[in-house]
């Protein structure tokens, strides 16, 4: 199979606009997470992929927990998880609504893409449980340890930002100082977020790849504790 080139993301417009055309395979979404690019499709147009001109990055030093938040997640009776049922968090946060309409960018093929992205153990999920009932989640892909944020999705109040700080958590124990949320949005500049320029940006991503962190269990480590399910 032959090897995926993008071109260099500094090229892209002032639109984070980079590279047009292409597929959603494991290899090619890889490729991109690595090289700083994430694809973002547009109704009506061949696949499209993006390197924001700015990129917004959450310093787990600067992350801020609002106090509210901060008493709820003393006390809520949800129970977390990594990687139990990505699909069903990916499905969800395509069916979200949101301020400019529902999560259509996460397409049939995009879900295909992500699913077996997972299964090859580069794409991860945390879920918020309510009993046995998925409350809120989020998923992101693992680029040689670094992460980067994709969706979230939540079926009761702050369920998703509680699944964050869960993520963040996990993260910062095995040696990660940020994550990269591509976007800043209302509710991640209230949690500490900002915005990085994108030659800053593709530094902390490299310099973060060099560092080899793991920051998952092994897909066969992952089978083995789930008795060799996998979802």
């Amino acid at each position: 199979m032959a090897s995926i080139r993008f071109p260099d993301p500094r090229q892209a417009g002032d639109d984070g606009l980079l590279a047009v055309g292409g597929d959603l395979r494991p290899e090619t979404l890889l490729a991109a997470y690595r090289a700083g690019i994430f694809p973002w499709p547009i109704e009506g147009w061949p696949l499209t992929w993006f390197s924001p001109k700015e990129r917004a990055v959450l310093l787990f030093d600067e992350l801020h927990v609002p106090r509210r938040l901060a008493r709820e997640r003393r006390r809520t009776p949800l129970r977390f998880t990594i990687d139990q049922d990505f699909r069903g968090v990916i499905e969800a946060c395509a069916r979200a609504r949101r301020p400019e309409g529902p999560g259509t960018w996460i397409t049939a093929a995009m879900i295909r893409g992500y699913c077996e992205l997972h299964r090859r153990g580069h794409a991860h999920s945390v879920e918020a449980w309510e009993g046995d009932t998925l409350a809120g989640g989020l998923y992101g892909v693992d680029a040689d340890g670094a992460f980067s944020g994709e969706s979230m999705f939540y079926r009761r109040a702050n369920t998703s930002k509680l699944a964050l700080l869960f993520l963040v958590e996990h993260l910062r124990g095995r040696g990660l100082g940020w994550l990269d949320v591509q976007q800043l949005t209302p509710h991640m500049r209230a949690l500490g977020a900002r915005e990085v320029g994108r030659e800053t940006f593709l530094g902390m991503l490299a310099a973060t790849r060099r560092r080899g962190l793991k920051l998952f269990p092994t897909p066969q480590a992952r089978m083995k504790e789930e008795g060799g399910r996998m979802k």
